[in-house]
């Protein structure tokens, strides 16, 4: 900030930079649909409907929650709530309920690759996770960050990735 109060422009670009590398909803969305997806290991009579509709359900009721603690938390304190807020914040916390969309997707899709059911959920966990590791090293490009330090996010993503899996081998074993 200078003297006068304003922001420079590079204090600007910064702040803008900083705001669009913000990818922590879709990479807690990944992981969110992955461990759903670990979680689904007995469905009823209509499996992938009932994982397709527990995916985006779960994204849509963990996003309400992030949105309610933006704004009863931390935003209430700082500023008065109003509707541009709260509309702000909903839109920040959305890609929590888009990174269900791709694992979601390819479930409903594997009926028509013939996949069965066991397989439907490994490659579901794999776009989840792969989802994951590539929205945190978007969210190292967005912000600025070194290739190395794109590499080392994309690696702890991935690593919590085989950990939710070791997580699958485990129960199912």
């Amino acid at each position: 900030m200078s003297g006068t109060g304003h922001a420079t422009p590079r204090v600007v670009r910064n702040a803008e930079r900083r705001a669009r590398a913000d990818c922590t909803g879709a990479v807690y969305g990944s992981m969110l649909a992955a461990s759903v997806i670990i979680g689904a290991g007995t469905l009823g009579s209509f499996p992938r409907l009932e994982l397709v509709l527990l995916l985006l359900l779960t994204g849509v009721a963990f996003w309400i929650a992030h949105v309610h603690a933006q704004v009863f938390g931390a935003r209430v304190t700082q500023r008065r709530l109003d509707r541009r807020v709260v509309l702000s914040v909903c839109r920040d916390e959305w890609p929590i309920v888009e990174a269900a969309v791709p694992p979601a997707a390819v479930v409903a899709a594997t009926p028509v690759l013939g996949l069965g059911m066991d397989a439907t959920l490994w490659l579901a966990l794999t776009v989840a996770v792969a989802g994951q590791v590539g929205w945190s090293t978007v969210a190292a490009r967005r912000g600025g960050a070194s290739r190395g330090l794109m590499a080392v996010t994309a690696g702890v993503n991935l690593l919590l990735g085989l950990l939710i899996i070791s997580f699958k081998l485990f129960l199912t074993h």
